[in-house]
């Protein structure tokens, strides 16, 4: 039976286009929707199996505002858009499509974007995972930790600030009217977030309170408008001197505004940005979207009790003595040694539980230090492999010239130095698993055959002239963005779909950092046993210093810092901590602690921050050509190179 496609564009030309290669590939197009409200008409009435979606409508609504629905029906859909705006992007990215085309693109892309999507949704189907974006988790979890108001507001802006980005967030009760427990969240440059009382940010702006509590006898009035550019963002700015002082003490050019409604009383958040026209009506249908998390938010995080009692008390003298203290930590049951108790985990664990049986690609996200091998080996030891190889290939510490024969073995004399058969390591994996660590370091070229083992199960010695028919279940681990590695041309869009079918994303060690103490105690007790140390335990004050530490380099900079800390440590207990500071010297703050980076990384970065405070413009008097003394022609050639997006040069 033919799939029924609906296609949701607003260009009939481009949606005509598309229901001509769409029929002569034999599927059924069962409507043309110019808008959300005609979409919604004929899946109704046609009972589409897939939907290809624009984002950019005829209407008030969006692609991504349909996008929350279609999740809802259990409709599967791809995104096909022009618009390759990062903000967008990620927006679009957090309702969980099966797949985005960019256009213009080729039928042959369209053809293999569903074919793979199609895959895809079967596995997802199947593994019951693909239901609710993960935002909504992550904000869920991170709301019910039992952490300080101030961290868990920090957290929750880091997760939403990709699909909403935003450098100042106002959080006040507008019915009836409250100033008192007012919350405002600040993106400082280095981009954390940081949280500012009333008191302490009426002193930063300059303001007194009289005259604060005379501006605030209102909520905010926006007529039921939500976006604020340009015009209604300077409008807006005539009408309330609050937002007015805010904007000229942060630089702020544009605004987004929501409003929940909580037992009869009204909230509204605001969110601000340096950038003018940076809000669309994508913005305010993602926060349409995410209003149960700011409902969550508001219910569990901020009203649900005084604010005060959250402040830390003092550490007292007798926590001195050590907390953790034991050789046999607890470690979770058939995880292969993996530690940890936090709910993002044991997400990940879930899914490894549901996969593992399977002979389906897994791909493992996740930062440097996270762990990815030791999930690989996991999927292996659960897998009905487990009694065959696991065979594991590090991408980047391929030689380049090298690759083809590592990956897929040579003949005799098929190249000068090859003066014996070589067997792959694919050919090594046979009936078990290969696991290729880092894959986004894969050039183009063994991209292809990596391709072809994928679809056809099978490889071809270099200097070969027959194929050899293999059974590989392959696992794949990057700390790369993927997906921009891919818009930027450097890794396959196919081979992506394909590797991408059951992604797991391993947790960065911040953002479970109640899972430490186990850490700490597990890695005390491994080399306590090998070393010659004494070290049995860790004071209350020096695991408090390891807790607040933000770990760049996760569990893998855990584990060394706990084995150097033990041989300098005389004594049975730890009770001082050198972490690591950044060196002012080197100009590295923030995130950039260990990270030199390279040439072209400040490079960018340096135009980033022109761009920023010409505020968009490239070219004439005050322009970011002018002030880096370059040709406009070559900066335009530099953004272009250096992937610095759109929203930033317009």
């Amino acid at each position: 039976m033919k799939q029924k496609i609906l296609i949701v564009e607003d260009e009939f030309i481009v949606a005509n286009d598309l229901r001509i290669m769409l029929e002569k590939a034999g599927y059924k197009v069962c409507g043309i929707a110019p808008s959300v409200v005609k979409a919604l008409e004929l899946i109704a009435t046609k009972e589409p199996d897939w939907i290809l979606l624009d984002i950019f409508l005829q209407g008030d609504k969006t692609g991504i505002d349909l996008a929350g629905q279609l999740t809802e029906m259990g409709i599967p859909f791809i995104y096909i858009s022009a618009n390759t705006n990062q903000g967008i992007l990620e927006a679009a990215k957090a309702t969980l499509p099966y797949g985005f085309l960019v256009k213009p693109f080729r039928e042959k892309d369209l053809m293999v974007m569903l074919d793979i999507a199609r895959y895809r949704h079967e596995q997802n189907l199947k593994y019951n995972h693909h239901t609710e974006p993960p935002i909504h988790k992550q904000i869920e979890h991170i709301a019910e930790k039992q952490v300080s108001i101030s961290e868990r507001l920090k957290q929750i802006s880091a997760a939403l600030y990709p699909v909403v980005p935003f450098d100042f967030l106002w959080i006040t009760k507008s019915n009836p009217r409250s100033t008192t427990k007012d919350i405002n969240i600040i993106r400082s440059f280095d981009g954390k977030f940081n949280m500012l009382n009333n008191e302490n940010l009426l002193k930063e702006v300059n303001v007194s309170s009289r005259d604060f509590k005379a501006w605030n006898t209102t909520a905010l009035v926006h007529s039921g408008k939500s976006i604020f550019n340009g015009y209604d963002f300077r409008k807006l700015r005539m009408e309330s001197p609050w937002v007015q002082r805010l904007s000229d003490h942060y630089a702020l050019e544009s605004a987004l505004v929501t409003e929940i409604e909580r037992d009869g009383e009204q909230f509204q958040f605001v969110f601000f940005n340096h950038l003018s026209d940076l809000y669309t009506k994508v913005h305010s249908g993602v926060i349409n979207q995410f209003k149960k998390s700011l409902e969550l938010v508001l219910d569990q995080v901020i009203y649900g009790k005084d604010i005060t009692l959250e402040i830390p008390a003092p550490t007292s003298p007798t926590l001195e003595k050590p907390i953790i203290e034991r050789e046999n930590p607890e470690i979770p049951k058939d995880f292969n040694g993996i530690i940890g108790n936090s709910t993002l985990l044991h997400a990940a664990f879930k899914k490894l539980e549901l996969v593992a049986p399977d002979d389906t690609s897994v791909l493992i996200l996740g930062e440097s230090g996270t762990g990815k091998e030791k999930i690989a080996q996991t999927i292996h030891k659960l897998s009905p492999r487990k009694n065959k190889p696991l065979v594991t290939v590090n991408c980047a510490a391929l030689p380049l010239t090298l690759i083809e024969s590592e990956l897929f073995g040579h003949e005799k004399g098929s190249f000068t130095g090859a003066n014996e058969k070589r067997i792959g390591k694919f050919e090594q994996a046979d009936g078990g698993s290969i696991f290729l660590d880092e894959i986004g370091e894969l050039p183009l070229e063994a991209q292809v055959k990596l391709l072809r083992v994928l679809q056809e199960k099978e490889i071809e010695r270099l200097g070969g002239n027959y194929t050899k028919k293999i059974n590989v279940r392959i696992i794949t681990a990057t700390n790369r963005n993927l997906e921009k590695e891919v818009s930027e041309g450097r890794f396959r869009l196919d081979l992506y779909y394909r590797l991408n079918v059951f992604p797991i994303e391993l947790p960065a060690l911040r953002q479970r950092k109640e899972d430490i103490s186990a850490l700490v105690a597990f890695f005390i007790s491994k080399y306590g046993r090998k070393g010659s140390s004494g070290v049995t335990g860790i004071s209350a004050e020096a695991l408090q210093e390891l807790q607040e530490y933000d770990w760049p380099g996760n569990i893998r900079e855990l584990e060394h810092l706990v084995e150097r800390t033990m041989l300098l440590t005389e004594g049975e207990t730890i009770t001082k901590i050198d972490l690591p500071h950044s060196a002012s010297a080197t100009g590295f703050t923030g995130e950039d602690h260990f990270k030199i980076k390279t040439m072209e990384e400040m490079e960018r970065e340096h135009i980033l921050n022109i761009l920023k405070m010409c505020k968009g413009k490239i070219f004439g008097p005050g322009g970011a050509a002018e002030i880096l003394n370059i040709p406009s022609t070559t900066l335009n050639s530099k953004i272009k190179k250096l992937g610095i997006k759109f929203e930033f040069v317009k």
